[in-house]
């Protein structure tokens, strides 16, 4: 496995966020360029991969106004979300792709793992990340306790988290794994603890260990947002 994303990472100073007022940057001139937001923890997981393989300088960040997001952004990309990746004359998108795209096509520390058993671990929880993710913006909208389902989707985070003992991270040592859940998982324990007066982590020390060793990572940390303005933006999408 690859050195600490954190000893890859130097900081930056960040762009301001792009409104239909501000001109398009120039399209397939050379440059990699990662559109993303601010705000998006699927955005997040992408800029995540590009910090932690040391790629400020090769990739740069292209932040868009979701709440008034350009029209060239459609032109450019159809689907007209981020993140999206201009690099070689094409554009890539969907998160989870990307981050894997990025891992394979650039220089810089190696995010996956050779381990075949963990392989086929790191490929299987890719995948149940959109579920994990359903079940507890699920929960955030029900009425009264936490649902079964975000409970049973937490538990198997937490389970998930003791099946390596070389490190806190979901296969152990650091991986693309962590970077797609990071975001959400720590996320989540501020919406829950301020929507539903429920901590995410209590009972669970696994998933406690690992949102204190992300937080410790520079190439993650830099990510973040405001965490009560997130919690304001969120509280408005789900109607709360």
């Amino acid at each position: 496995m690859a050195a600490s994303p954190a000893s890859k990472f130097a900081g930056e100073a960040l762009p301001p966020t792009l409104t239909p007022a501000c001109q398009q940057p120039p399209l397939y001139d050379g440059a990699t360029r990662l559109y993303m937001a601010y705000v998006c923890p699927y955005a997040q997981r992408a800029w995540i991969a590009r910090n932690c393989k040391g790629l400020q300088h090769k990739i740069l960040l292209v932040p868009i106004d979701l709440a008034d997001r350009p029209a060239w952004l459609r032109k450019i990309y159809p689907k007209n979300q981020v993140p999206c990746l201009e690099h070689n004359n094409k554009m890539t998108g969907e998160s989870l792709d990307l981050i894997k795209y990025i891992d394979s096509n650039f220089e810089g520390p190696k995010l996956s793992p050779d381990d075949p058993e963990k392989q086929g671990l790191a490929e299987e929880l890719l995948a149940y990340s959109d579920t994990f993710n359903q079940a507890m913006m699920s929960a955030l909208t029900a009425k009264g306790a936490v649902t079964a389902d975000a409970e049973a989707a937490l538990d198997k985070i937490e389970t998930s988290l003791s099946k390596f003992d070389d490190g806190p991270f979901f296969l152990g040592q650091f991986s693309l794994v962590d970077i797609a859940y990071a975001p959400f998982v720590d996320g989540f324990q501020v919406f829950f603890a301020n929507i539903k007066n429920y901590d995410t982590t209590a009972g669970r020390p696994n998933m406690q260990r690992f949102i204190k060793e992300m937080n410790g990572i520079a190439a993650y940390a830099q990510t973040k947002h405001d965490p009560q303005e997130l919690l304001a933006l969120t509280k408005k999408k789900l109607g709360i």
